[in-house]
């Protein structure tokens, strides 16, 4: 068995641990003695959530720039990525401006507004913003700033045109570009699209400056239970006390299925989070997968790795945040600095022990 599978299942047993505090911890009503109240803190919180996030597109416009072409299916994948953000970030603004009027009396505290200001005052990001969201285990400050940057890179695309390299990460709906790929593929070529699927191959550079003649360059995956090995080009056992590792830019190409190779290739689900889990979806798709990938693998007896050692676990990339591993940190210590301040350097070192041991 792998170094880091026990790495993994004590940041399991360690995350559990403190969301099982959180639960345990009376919501406190009022300040101390130089505190700032609940109020005050729910006040500052939705605010400062509402000052990062950026007025919502203007689909009108984007439609206009971008309308909708036979041959350049990347078009109706913006402007649809455009409207999926616009209804979330509602939701969120929405939310928040109500929970600041209730909480100067102006409107009802009603359940779901509780609910709301219950995560808040815990950092997590609340089920209402959930139910309306892309798939995410982030706690609340890296939710609000990996969806800041999501839509930074929609602005971009709008603003300069279709990304040499797509961020893959940053889709509200991956499957949709997936299609869009293909589609621009089989329009190109008049072929079927149900006799398309993708090939891949990973290039040796982390950005590109040009688009490819077919398909699309992507960036943003990362691995877990393996790494990817730049000399030989291929998946390699991973390094100990390292859990996830980059990959650099694939290139998503379109193909006739007959002509895909998968010989010396391993087929590597892709997942939108660190979960292997997922529920089906009223459009046929899975909430948290996204696609099987071919990608090469190293002949491990050749280079002296044994099967036992490596099949602790399937080799599986996702489409995770890179600071997936430091989720909790983060997570943790804004829970400990509200909760824990006296004992603090005690249960930093507990964390920090689990982490880096």
């Amino acid at each position: 068995m792998h170094d880091n599978v026990d790495i993994s299942r004590e940041l399991q047993d360690t995350k559990q641990l403190f969301e099982d505090l959180l639960m345990t911890q009376a919501q406190s009503t009022g300040g101390g003695a130089g505190g700032a109240s609940t109020e005050q803190k729910l006040t500052d919180i939705a605010t400062d959530i509402l000052t990062k996030l950026p007025s919502a597109f203007d689909i009108e416009d984007a439609v206009e720039k971008y309308p909708v072409k036979y041959e350049e299916s990347m078009n109706t994948v913006l402007v649809q990525e455009m409207e999926r953000f616009n209804r979330l970030g509602g939701v969120i603004t929405t939310s928040l401006m109500n929970l600041q009027k209730a909480i100067k009396g102006l409107v009802v505290m009603s359940e779901s507004l509780e609910q709301v200001a219950g995560s808040l005052l815990v950092g997590k990001v609340p089920e209402l913003w959930s139910k309306s969201s892309y798939p995410s285990l982030k706690p609340l400050g890296s939710y609000i700033n990996d969806l800041v940057a999501r839509l930074k890179f929609l602005k971009a695309w709008y603003a300069n045109d279709k990304p040499t390299c797509f961020w893959i990460s940053a889709f509200y709906f991956n499957q949709a570009f997936l299609t869009g790929v293909k589609q621009n593929y089989a329009r190109k070529y008049t072929i079927p699209i149900d006799k398309l699927d993708l090939d891949f191959e990973v290039l040796p550079c982390d950005d590109i400056d040009q688009h490819p003649e077919d398909g699309a360059y992507v960036k943003g995956l990362y691995l877990e239970g393996a790494r990817w090995d730049s000399k030989r080009m291929a998946l390699a056992e991973s390094f100990p006390k390292i859990l996830y590792d980059t990959v650099p830019v694939i290139w998503l190409k379109p193909a006739i299925k007959t002509e895909i190779s998968t010989e010396g290739m391993y087929v590597s689900p892709v997942y939108k989070t660190s979960a292997r889990q997922g529920q089906l979806s009223t459009t046929g798709h899975s909430t948290n997968f996204v696609v099987a990938m071919n990608l090469p693998l190293l002949n491990l007896r050749n280079i002296g790795f044994s099967a036992e050692r490596v099949s602790f676990a399937a080799w599986t990339i996702r489409l995770i945040s890179f600071d997936r591993e430091l989720n909790l940190m983060i997570f943790f210590s804004e829970f400990v600095i509200r909760r824990y301040n006296n004992n603090l350097k005690d249960i930093h070192f507990l964390m920090f022990e689990s982490l880096c041991f």
